[in-house]
């Protein structure tokens, strides 16, 4: 079992940055590739970025490419976001994912352990 708390989130102006963070607990977190999603109200849970278990590759949503960064420390036992050029569509509750994988993944159904997700609010 794996147990992943997000942080981080909260209300910003358009064009601010934010930086989430996911704790992890359990089973040993450099075993896992790790990803973020998010859900806007109404809307369907969407991919946002993925990282691979050791760092060294990560992958980006085209919506979300040159303004958030995905890293990870491993000694930590975190995930990070980091998010610039914030835009009022980027409001969603945005939840990190754990995957028993070497690899990065993007389909949520890779993904067995999730967040209970943290709100993140761009004020236009």
């Amino acid at each position: 079992q794996v147990l992943l708390v997000e942080s981080g989130g909260g209300l910003v102006q358009a064009g601010g940055s934010l930086r989430l963070s996911c704790a992890a607990s359990g089973r040993t977190f450099s075993a896992y590739a790790m990803g973020w999603f998010r859900q806007a109200p109404g809307k369907e849970r969407e991919y946002v970025a993925a990282i691979n278990r050791s760092g060294g590759n990560t992958y980006y949503a085209d919506s979300v490419k040159g303004r958030f960064t995905i890293s990870r420390d491993n000694a930590k036992n975190t995930v990070y976001l980091q998010m610039n050029s914030l835009k009022p569509e980027d409001t969603a509750v945005y939840y990190c994912a754990g995957a028993y994988s070497s690899w990065a993944r993007a389909q949520e159904y890779e993904y067995e352990y999730w967040g209970q997700g943290t709100q993140v609010t761009v004020s236009s």
